[in-house]
């Protein structure tokens, strides 16, 4: 973990704000806060200061969902998407300065005994 946060911090990122970025970048269109606070297992309220920096940082902006004009949308913006990229080069490179010391079988059963747990919370 040390290694990817080392690595978000030159992107002015951190940990959940990537996260953010990522579950917007990977979604089909907009996603209501709520919608994204459950992609990312978090409650609505903690989602509030992750989207108030992305979209302070020009990120992503808020909409009023057409639909129902009650709930709030999060879209993704074109500069948003290119920052998911580079924070997703910047997790890909982290893990693979952090298992580099595996060989290829052992991560090879590291990735199936996280798989079996990660089925548990699914």
């Amino acid at each position: 973990r040390h290694g990817f946060v080392h690595g978000l911090v030159p992107l002015g990122l951190n940990p959940g704000q990537a996260r953010a970025l990522r579950a917007l970048a990977e979604a089909d269109g907009p996603l209501r806060m709520v919608q994204l606070a459950d992609r990312l297992r978090i409650v609505p309220r903690s989602l509030t200061p992750v989207v108030d920096a992305l979209e302070e940082a020009g990120l992503a902006r808020r909409e009023v969902d057409p639909g129902n004009r009650r709930s709030t949308l999060v879209v993704i913006t074109d500069a948003g998407r290119a920052m998911a990229e580079r924070a997703k080069d910047a997790r890909r490179e982290a893990g693979e300065s952090l298992f580099a010391v595996l060989s290829d079988e052992q991560r090879e059963q590291l990735r199936d005994l996280l798989s079996a747990v990660d089925g548990q919370f699914r």
